[in-house]
């Protein structure tokens, strides 16, 4: 037998496979537990993960290059590089702009970035680590954004970047942020691991977030938008942003011929750099200190077929939060109900609710885990009063902190998210909201009132 054939046989088994042992109804009874998110898939997914396996490339190679191209696209954007990881995507995004290559605007250690503390850990990491200064600002609620009012007491004639998360697929405030990046000739770095798909309206004009930025960031672990186990991707229309990340990526390499390629340029062996020796071969010259952040064709190959869902995927996060939105507003004297930015239409991850009482989380918390319904605290909520930053905190440098973070503070207090991932079906949704509602009906002789504790602001 030819080898194409022998590969279509293959193929067949592997999708009967699949039906077997895979597909399975998506059916819910009380009890069942209701992950906040999961892997969303069929055969396509399965079947691209073998013809990668029998190539057995196990670098990048095809599959990387096509879905670099086909998300490049999908944004609209010039240039997208696919990463090992969404923390690795923000590491790529935050370093690309200390590179000497960008002159007087490169971030050097000291200098500040603006951001929040309200948020994943890895949007700040690569600050530090760096030597650089975050500088945290307060959030708004209920959008859970930048508030974006304390940009300019945030800023001095240190500051060098932006650098925000879109919370849970709502984008924050663009239209601001973007001016106020130009206005000062800062650089943004929209970290949109929770928002692919989601959109912003600026003068008319529809934009995928992300795209707004120098750079974007993406993350494909399992419970994002889309997945390909680990993995992420930094993309930008900035063609010097473009050649400093795939540099940092690939060991920081001058070089940019892909894996298995060679003498691209023509020049391997016939240049200077540096006070090496003419003529040496330009694979081996290095214009960073760099990583080694790449993908495989594995992983590649299982976000090609995802990448195809992504649409199908998001209306179904849109009409999951739409439905929650809709059924807990009866409840909003006890709860403040996630809202979306202005001029946004968000791709969302979660729905994240804040109590108006205080201290009562807990007690939410545990009912709806009892009944098997998963959920999760904004990350870290309040990134400076955790472990990590103990020895900051203790000498008072290394970070600056605007206000006293009201809101950020709130939301470490007496807010959690919820799931409305593609598998979420209607009757988990239903048990969803019936939970919530017992749970404030048994509660009220305990005196559970009210508007009482927290409110909601703009």
């Amino acid at each position: 037998m030819s080898k194409e054939k022998d590969k279509k046989e293959i193929f067949e088994l592997v999708s009967k496979y699949y039906l077997k042992y895979h597909c399975k109804e998506n059916s819910f009874c009380p009890g069942d537990k209701i992950s906040y998110s999961g892997r969303t898939y069929d055969d396509k997914e399965i079947l691209n993960l073998v013809d990668s396996a029998l190539d057995f490339w196990l670098t990048s190679g095809k599959y990387c290059l096509e879905f670099e191209e086909k998300l490049a696209n999908y944004l609209n954007v010039k240039y997208c590089s696919l990463v090992n990881s969404g923390s690795s995507a923000n590491l790529l995004a935050f370093m690309a702009l200390t590179s000497p290559l960008l002159g007087e605007r490169q971030i050097k250690r000291k200098d500040e970035v603006i951001t929040v503390a309200a948020g994943f850990p890895t949007t700040v990491s690569p600050i530090i680590n760096y030597g650089a200064v975050p500088v945290f600002v307060d959030i708004t609620l209920p959008t859970y954004n930048i508030d974006v009012n304390q940009l300019e007491m945030a800023l001095t004639d240190k500051t060098k970047a932006v650098m925000l998360a879109h919370t849970l697929g709502n984008p924050f405030n663009i239209k601001i942020v973007k001016s106020f990046c130009i206005k000062n000739n800062l650089w943004l770095i929209e970290d949109n691991c929770d928002a692919l798909g989601s959109e912003y309206i600026v003068n008319g004009q529809i934009k995928k977030t992300g795209t707004f930025g120098d750079i974007g960031t993406s993350s494909f672990y399992p419970p994002h938008h889309i997945t390909m186990g680990e993995g992420g991707a930094v993309y930008t229309n900035n063609s010097i942003l473009h050649k400093i990340m795939i540099s940092l990526r690939d060991w920081g390499r001058d070089c940019i011929c892909n894996s298995g390629q060679d003498n691209l340029c023509k020049n391997r062996f016939s240049r200077k750099y540096g006070e090496l020796p003419l003529g040496y071969d330009h694979k081996y010259v290095y214009s960073h200190f760099g990583y080694n952040l790449k993908a495989t064709e594995m992983q590649a190959a299982i976000g090609l077929a995802q990448l195809d869902k992504l649409d199908k995927f998001t209306e179904v996060r849109k009409s999951n939060f739409s439905y929650l939105y809709e059924n807990l507003s009866s409840l909003t004297d006890y709860l403040i109900l996630p809202e979306k930015e202005l001029e946004s239409n968000p791709s969302w991850f979660g729905f994240l609710i804040t109590l108006r009482k205080e201290n009562e989380r807990g007690k939410l918390i545990e009912y709806l885990e009892s009944n098997n319904i998963q959920t999760r605290m904004l990350f870290a909520s309040n990134m400076i009063l955790h472990p990590c930053f103990d020895e900051l905190r203790e000498c008072g440098e290394g970070f600056r902190v605007i206000g006293d973070l009201k809101n950020t503070n709130e939301v470490l207090k007496n807010s959690f998210w919820i799931g409305v991932a593609p598998t979420i079906n209607n009757d988990m949704l239903e048990f969803i909201v019936e939970t919530f509602k017992q749970f404030f009906e048994l509660n009220k002789q305990e005196g559970f009132a009210p508007n009482s504790g927290v409110t909601q602001q703009q």
